[in-house]
């Protein structure tokens, strides 16, 4: 336990109990992750002579992969039973995405959304199953290594002239769902970068999962030192399954602000979001 004013909500929420699947459950876990690993061993396969074609008719732009993936999470959701639904507009220009971060089923929920890139740390790149999931939506790594920050922002620049929509969890890490944690404003240094495009915006998303009827409230959120095997049989299990409510806001303009404004700025909008609910 760390001192009284450095306390945080961690030290007073435990992670909820489990659910241990039951025989319909398992039933169940079987029918959606077959059918999960189905679309996703598909969508791999197709991807890849997609990106061969991208790369010589577009160079590094991904404009039929980025909906392509967008479909293929689309449809797991579906294969979940997870109901979702989003407001609002994706932004048009060169911009990144930042959003709120309760769950891996954000992988599949935000990119339902709208086409993004997630930027994540390396060591997600060997995580069993997980690794499929980053495989597929082209997913932006990044090392904590000062050696390789300049050689990382080239990439990170590169990519959003090519029109890649970088999507980002301010946070530094996932929360029980059922709020939103403190922006780091170190994050946004990074959009300041002179090389990226002129006309740089912003575009907050709030996610904010509905539990099912009886459920823990934080039942999708998966944090902490949760292991996610569980988490994932549980989620797959369940029948009723909750929902989840995306909301795109409006892009915050880049020129003329600094790394704390951005980080505030795009607090406030996804906290707005949060709490509609």
């Amino acid at each position: 336990m760390t001192g009284g004013n450095r306390a945080t909500w961690r030290d007073q929420v435990a992670p909820p109990a489990i659910p241990r699947p039951g025989a319909r459950g398992w039933l169940l876990v079987v029918l959606r992750g077959g059918g999960i690993a189905l679309v996703l061993a598909l969508g791999v396969l197709l991807i890849v002579p997609l990106r061969l074609a991208e790369r010589l008719f577009s160079g590094p732009r991904r404009p039929v992969t980025g909906p392509w993936v967008q479909g293929v999470c689309r449809l797991c959701l579906w294969i979940i039973g997870l109901r979702w639904r989003c407001l609002g507009r994706p932004m048009h220009g060169p911009g990144a995405v930042v959003a709120n971060h309760s769950s891996w089923l954000d992988i599949f929920v935000l990119n339902a959304a709208m086409p993004v890139f997630f930027v994540s740390k390396s060591e997600v790149a060997s995580w069993p199953g997980i690794n499929i999931l980053t495989r597929v939506t082209d997913t932006h790594f990044v090392a904590r290594d000062p050696r390789l920050a300049r050689a990382q922002a080239r990439e990170f620049a590169a990519r959003t002239r090519a029109g890649h929509r970088l999507l980002f969890f301010p946070e530094g890490t996932s929360s029980d769902g059922r709020r939103v944690l403190p922006f780091k404003p170190t994050l946004f240094q990074g959009f300041l970068d002179p090389a990226l495009p002129q006309g740089l915006a912003i575009q907050p998303m709030s996610a904010h999962y509905h539990p099912p009827q009886g459920r823990d409230p934080r039942f999708y959120g998966w944090w902490d030192d949760m292991d996610l095997g569980p988490h994932l049989l549980a989620v797959l299990a369940q029948y009723p399954q909750g929902a989840v409510t995306v909301r795109l806001h409006p892009p915050i303009p880049v020129a003329a602000e600094n790394r704390k404004t951005l980080a505030a700025k795009a607090e406030a909008a996804v906290r707005r979001g949060f709490d509609q609910g």
